[in-house]
């Protein structure tokens, strides 16, 4: 752990002051908890922690139909839509065709599939360098947004959605 210390001399007093931090990044989490949407009874956890300027998501579900399922992050923190569409469309700062993470051209919010065992618990594990919790730059802020599953898996060509299917879990991204 080190030790910083501060004089300020303000109008000829003199104060001191002592503040610690260990070394590298604090890391900064986010935990949240998925509503059920479109009839479903999925529910669910997600966190989301930032460390040395990479953000890890990890959901926990369960609920779910056997099989793949898409996840994404959208535009807005509200579920208050019982199909949960009020959280708009997938969030995409940069403009980008829907897609696959990594290839060519993906939203910030294509986070991709995932597949949910025999009785629907499914894990979701997902780190990218580009996102930030609170850092205000528009293109990588994930907070004000919603966390949403889908009920199919996402076809990463058909624009600008992927063909999930029905929102079945929301989470809005707040702290």
């Amino acid at each position: 752990m080190k030790k910083f210390f501060y004089t300020i001399t303000i109008a000829g007093v003199l104060l001191f002051a002592c503040k610690s931090s260990n070394a590298g990044d604090p890391a900064k989490t986010l935990s949240l908890n998925f509503e059920a949407k479109s009839g479903s009874k999925v529910s669910g956890t997600a966190v989301f922690v930032e460390k040395n300027g990479k953000v890890t998501l990890t959901a926990k579900l369960s609920g779910l139909k056997p099989g793949v399922h898409a996840i994404h992050i959208h535009e807005k923190s509200d579920c208050s839509a019982a199909d949960a569409t009020s959280t708009g469309g997938h969030w995409n700062p940069t403009f980008k065709k829907h897609g696959k993470w990594g290839d060519a051209e993906y939203h910030k919010g294509d986070i991709g599939n995932f597949t949910t065992d025999v009785d629907g618990n499914g894990t979701v594990l997902f780190t990218t360098d580009e996102w930030c919790i609170g850092c205000g730059d528009e293109t990588k802020d994930i907070l004000g947004k919603g966390l949403i599953v889908h009920d199919k898996p996402d076809d990463f060509v058909t624009q600008p959605t992927g063909n999930a299917g029905a929102r079945v879990a929301c989470s809005a991204i707040i702290k």
